[in-house]
């Protein structure tokens, strides 16, 4: 499990987004798998950036519940920034 399973499910990902979303006539299916890919990476960069510093930051006695701190930081972004943090012109003219 290594950087070819980022790369192959987040080309799934960007591919089933794609279509759950009904743009895939607008970029095509070749972009639409390249930016899931992306989002991959990027996500799992992040991912592991936060969880380090976690790490960092957290006394001696709460290290064994960083998982718990990252599920509550993903839940938490989740629910208040359900569109994405990084907002679009499509993502304002479908929720607006």
């Amino acid at each position: 499990m290594g950087i070819l399973s980022w790369i192959i499910l987040g080309g799934v990902a960007g591919w089933l987004a794609s279509l759950v979303m009904k743009r895939n006539d607008q970029m095509g299916c070749i972009t639409n798998i390249i930016a899931g890919i992306v989002g991959a990476a990027v996500g799992g960069f992040a991912y592991g950036l936060i969880f380090s510093l976690i790490g960092v930051l957290l006394p001696q006695v709460l290290l064994d519940y960083r998982e718990a701190f990252m599920f509550l930081i993903v839940l938490l972004i989740l629910l208040f920034r359900p569109e994405g943090l990084v907002r679009t012109r499509h993502a304002e003219e479908r929720i607006g």
